[in-house]
């Protein structure tokens, strides 16, 4: 089973242009037929077209809806706004999504998400970490979600994808750290026994300052497979191949390098 991740970057090239190219990204993300693909920064108005684009299974899972300031809007309205310029608005008006893809041949079960910075966790966690005011009102800023959808293959087999898009606070990386956390925890409590587990995408902290990472990759969680940077697929219960990133040409389309992130995947046998 060859599973994918990739931060869209709202459909931005990189350096980001004036117009988007989201549909390409998701084409391009799925013109190999992988089996399951995580994507992160998704304009809510996109979830709608993923199955189209793609030709597969699409669970799409709003995190920050879409607002003008401080007033909420529609994803209409936010993507009409966006098209004066995608680079400069990136995702303002548009609000952003995760969203899970599913191969054919492959059967979706129970599909669920998590709010990982909801205002309980954060305001234990702020008192847990000594928050000053500036990083609490940061977290508060965004919604964030974890999804959790489970896929069987034709064997009957079943592996857990766990996909999720961490807060972004350089200043403190302990917010996205408790978040990688919290996601994990619920995937963990999704598994059944044995089942295999895939936890992917932009957790916005790297193995070498993540304590969280190296607890999951201890013998104490199981995971393996931290990548080299912010992006990540881990992989539980199941052997899967060494991590794999897509080099530079591989995601330029006429002449664009397409989103600030690089596509990750395995293979889970």
């Amino acid at each position: 089973m060859l599973v994918r991740t990739w931060n869209l970057f709202h459909g931005n090239a990189n350096p980001p242009e004036r117009s988007a190219f989201l549909e390409q990204m998701v084409r391009l993300a799925c013109a190999d037929t992988p089996d399951v693909v995580c994507l992160q920064e998704v304009p809510v108005w996109a979830i709608r077209e993923l199955r189209g684009w793609s030709g597969m299974t699409a669970f799409g899972e709003v995190a920050a809806r879409p607002s003008l300031g401080p007033f909420p809007s529609t994803a209409g309205v936010g993507r009409a706004l966006t098209s004066l310029d995608h680079g400069f608005l990136r995702s303002a008006f548009t609000g952003q999504a995760n969203a899970v893809l599913v191969g054919e041949g492959l059967r979706c079960g129970d599909a669920s998400a998590l709010v990982l910075n909801s205002r309980g966790f954060r305001r234990a966690q702020a008192r847990w970490l000594g928050l000053d005011l500036v990083a609490r009102l940061a977290w508060a800023r965004e919604r964030r979600v974890c999804q959790a959808v489970r896929v069987t293959d034709g064997d009957g087999r079943t592996i857990l994808v766990g996909n999720l898009h961490a807060t972004s606070y350089r200043p403190d990386e302990r917010l996205a750290d408790a978040e990688l956390l919290r996601a994990a925890a619920f995937v963990d409590g999704l598994a059944a026994a044995g089942e295999p587990v895939a936890l992917c995408g932009d957790f916005n902290v790297t193995a070498a300052r993540s304590r969280t990472l190296s607890d999951l990759c201890s013998a104490e969680w199981g995971f393996a497979g931290p990548g080299p940077g912010i992006d990540h697929v881990l992989v539980r219960g199941a052997r899967a191949s060494e991590l794999l990133s897509w080099p530079e040409e591989r995601r330029v389309v006429h002449g664009r390098v397409l989103s600030d992130h690089a596509p990750l995947e395995v293979t889970i046998e």
